[in-house]
């Protein structure tokens, strides 16, 4: 079956591991386009702290489902499917190979098993829920979803407090556990002979070395500025999931005078780290995935090899 599928490749990894550059690299080797599977660079005028390829770059190396968004407004994981699916089969149409690049692993998980039909957030029951948690404490809601919702309570954590709540919500809100959501999620097999590309440099403290070698670029490069243009708009906020994003929260705060300068810098490399150890976590439960040393001195050519052995 796999082999009357049309390919694809999913080229994965952490922040700071060079998927960009391999990407690239890819488009000069292969007859293919590129995809951006990135929740942050969809962003219009977020271009320094989210290392956007520049205007250049761009022009030689187009991507798609870049700058598709102003930082005001929201863009989910099912609009993300549906985008990308739609690239995907114009770029097979057009006889080439689609590549979708990026560290969002909610959106490649959402693109390879589909979504779950769920009910949308409502604000009210929400507060609710979150005073609830704060007089009572995350374990107790924990306790209180594993009554209504056994196979959620398992699953998550009692320290994982955004999920409990998301599952609380929809158990509220539709009277069925979201476990029930789970099991009923449709079909979804991604219609396409699918290579897992993952990036990761040899060991995990040259990864932290990189993400902070980024991030004080980016100071260099002029991210202050970048977010200081943000704020001065005045109708963007700290709790958008643009400002939320991993940098531009901690620049924020210090534009606002929460934070230190230092303070800043520091838990805006911090945070960069935790973030690349959730992708790592999110990669290492991904099946079939090939494992690529970003500092390998033959990177390329073994990338290559495994598209030609594999999709080609």
């Amino acid at each position: 079956m796999a082999d009357t599928l049309p390919p694809a490749i999913f080229l994965m990894g952490p922040t700071a591991s060079g998927k960009t550059a391999l990407a690239m690299h890819l488009f000069d080797n292969l007859s293919c386009e590129l995809i951006s599977v990135d929740s942050a660079l969809i962003y219009r005028d977020m271009d320094i702290g989210t290392a956007k390829p520049d205007a250049e770059e761009l022009a030689r190396y187009p991507h798609r489902l870049i700058d598709i968004r102003d930082p005001a407004e929201s863009y989910s994981a099912a609009e993300f499917r549906q985008d990308a699916l739609a690239a995907m089969a114009e770029i097979s149409a057009a006889g080439k190979v689609p590549v979708l690049v990026g560290g969002t692993m909610l959106y490649f998980n959402a693109l390879q098993k589909g979504l779950a039909p769920l009910p949308e957030a409502n604000a009210e029951l929400r507060a609710e829920l979150e005073a609830d948690a704060e007089r009572l404490g995350w374990p107790a809601m924990h306790e209180r979803l594993a009554k209504l919702d056994p196979a959620a309570g398992e699953r998550l954590k009692p320290t994982d407090s955004q999920r409990i709540e998301r599952a609380l919500e929809v158990v509220l809100l539709t009277g069925k556990p979201i476990s029930e959501h789970w099991a009923e999620q449709a079909d979804a097999a991604l219609p396409y002979n699918l290579l897992p590309l993952a990036l990761m440099p040899g060991d995990r403290a040259r990864l932290h070395q990189r993400i902070e070698q980024r991030f004080d670029l980016m100071l260099g490069q002029g991210f202050e500025e970048e977010v200081r243009r943000l704020h001065g708009r005045g109708d963007l906020h700290a709790d958008l999931p643009s400002i939320r994003c991993v940098g531009y929260r901690q620049m924020w705060d210090y534009i606002e005078g929460r934070l230190s300068y230092d303070e800043m810098r520091y838990r805006g490399v911090v945070a960069t780290r935790q973030l690349a150890k959730r992708q790592l976590t999110w990669l290492r439960g991904w099946q079939g995935v090939h494992w690529l040393d970003s500092e390998a001195d033959k990177l390329l050519d073994s990338a290559l090899k495994l598209a030609e052995a594999n999709i080609i």
